[in-house]
């Protein structure tokens, strides 16, 4: 199974970056891919529970990817399961996402974990997916 890890440094307290990896309003100003919008979704990862999303590129292709939030710890870490939908909308594989923030010395530190990738080809492509939308998440943040 491929494992992921990025990590990210803001300059925002540790309770500001924690708002914009939990709260649903503010998760959907970067969540998905540069490209991609979100027109459906139940993203609140404020609380345990449901969530999903569907994404929709510019070709109007969508994404549709749902989970559980395992845990609720503020200011430090929020937990869920990931899975895709195929095209008949049944859940495919399911990983495992942990968003960890940590107090820095200028902000906070952001550390996203995304484990039980499956082979390393699918690792890479949610390396590359991650990355697109931590990216988004710096630009609103900087």
């Amino acid at each position: 199974m491929a494992d992921l890890r990025l990590v990210r440094e803001f300059p925002v307290s540790p309770e500001t970056l924690f708002a914009w990896v939990s709260d649903g309003a503010k998760l959907l100003q970067w969540w998905g891919p540069e490209g991609m919008h979100v027109p459906e979704h139940n993203l609140d990862f404020c609380r345990p529970g449901p969530w999903y999303s569907v994404m929709m590129n510019g070709e109007g292709q969508t994404y549709k990817v749902s989970g559980q939030v395992t845990h609720v710890n503020p200011p430090v870490s929020v937990g869920f399961t990931w899975a895709w939908h195929d095209e008949n909308d049944k859940r495919g594989e399911e990983s495992h996402v942990t968003f960890t923030v940590e107090a820095t010395d200028t902000g906070a530190r952001l550390v996203l974990d995304h484990r039980d990738l499956g082979d390393d080809e699918i690792g890479q492509s949610h390396k590359e997916g991650w990355t697109s939308c931590l990216r988004k998440l710096e630009a609103v943040l900087q």
